[in-house]
């Protein structure tokens, strides 16, 4: 998460609306919660009833807030060692966590080389200075202003993704610099709806789409029919009658968007917007929008930002260097590039 976790409910609140297709076949059901992630999560599933549906999304919610609470970086919670706490003990002792952060973290790390340091998840010293100028610049806009970069300079000696030391024999993590923190946002919210994905299945659910603040994963098909989901790319021009760029049909696929349309705040009539290039220190330039569609919803969220963070000529090389990988970029004149087998996805 890379911003404050702002609770919209204290309990769990499942608004579920139903759809009926016909009386001998399954009906249509959607779920919505608030809490998690700081975000809005949506399910859509076929079920008998509206109590087995209940059943299978209170299995989800219950998943995806034991993830949610392991990478929280913000919060503590009873009996959890979570992101703060590694953060709380840098430069003072390792801690012992859970296996969940162990795998997310090994895997930031493979992120890491694959990105070229585009996604490094040991930024958090950056990522902090970043946050607290937007959250000021968003409550008091006349106020607004950068931080300076030498603070930023001074916060990147301490970004080193070698002083995250993870022994996994003994189940701790530990930052070896003092000053050193970890923010999994670019990675988190995807990989968490992968592993919870896989927990559904593995409990017998085959069909069902989840959106966690737009990181879509589908899963099997829809309806009796057997149906491709139907799901929409994001125009980032908010002011445009067009909300939609495209609707691809997809099946076992992800699909996670990139953009500075939607965490930012404006200083002296410049937009800054929240995914910061560790390159420069400053947020990323190269486009609106970037959209990642692959099977891993946690590779397709590392990925939509690493291609971000790079040009177009770069991202692409990148892209169609992995197999059963597709991109779609949104340049800043509106112009449009998407990989070699994109199309193949529009809904025709």
């Amino acid at each position: 998460m890379s911003k404050k976790l702002v609770i919209l409910s204290l309990l769990l609140t499942i608004l579920i609306t139903t759809t009926s297709c016909s009386v001998k076949e399954q009906n249509r059901y959607s779920a919505q919660f608030l809490e998690l992630f700081n975000t809005v999560t949506e399910i859509v599933g076929y079920s008998d009833s509206k109590e087995d549906f209940s059943v299978f999304s209170q299995l989800i919610y219950d998943n995806l807030e034991e993830y949610h609470q392991l990478y929280d970086k913000y919060k503590e919670y009873e009996g959890i060692h979570n992101i703060k706490s590694i953060n709380d003990n840098a430069g003072i002792k390792p801690v012992k966590v859970d296996q969940r952060i162990i795998d997310l973290l090994l895997y930031s790390k493979d992120i890491y080389e694959l990105s070229g340091g585009g996604v490094n998840v040991g930024m958090g010293s950056v990522l902090e200075i970043w946050h607290d100028y937007r959250e000021e610049g968003i409550n008091d806009p006349e106020s607004a202003k950068l931080p300076p970069m030498e603070q930023l300079e001074a916060a990147n000696l301490h970004t080193d993704i070698d002083k995250l030391i993870i022994d996994e024999i003994a189940s701790t993590v530990y930052l070896s610099d003092k000053h050193m923190k970890l923010d999994v946002g670019a990675i988190a919210k995807g990989y968490a709806t992968e592993q919870v994905c896989k927990i559904a299945e593995e409990n017998g659910y085959k069909n069902f789409l989840i959106s966690v603040g737009g990181n879509v994963r589908a899963v099997g098909k829809k309806g009796p029919k057997k149906e491709l989901w139907s799901v929409g790319i994001q125009n980032p021009d908010r002011y445009s009658e067009q909300q939609s760029l495209f609707t691809l049909e997809i099946t076992d696929l992800s699909l996670v968007a990139s953009g500075d349309y939607e965490r930012y705040y404006t200083v002296d009539g410049k937009r800054y917007h929240h995914i910061i290039n560790p390159a420069t220190l400053m947020p990323s330039e190269y486009f609106t929008s970037v959209s990642v569609i692959c099977k891993d919803s946690g590779l397709a969220d590392a990925l939509s930002t690493t291609i971000y963070n790079m040009s177009f000529e770069e991202g692409k090389a990148l892209i169609e260097s992995l197999d059963d990988v597709e991109a779609l970029w949104v340049f800043q004149d509106g112009e449009l590039e998407y990989s070699e087998n994109f199309e193949d996805l529009i809904k025709k």
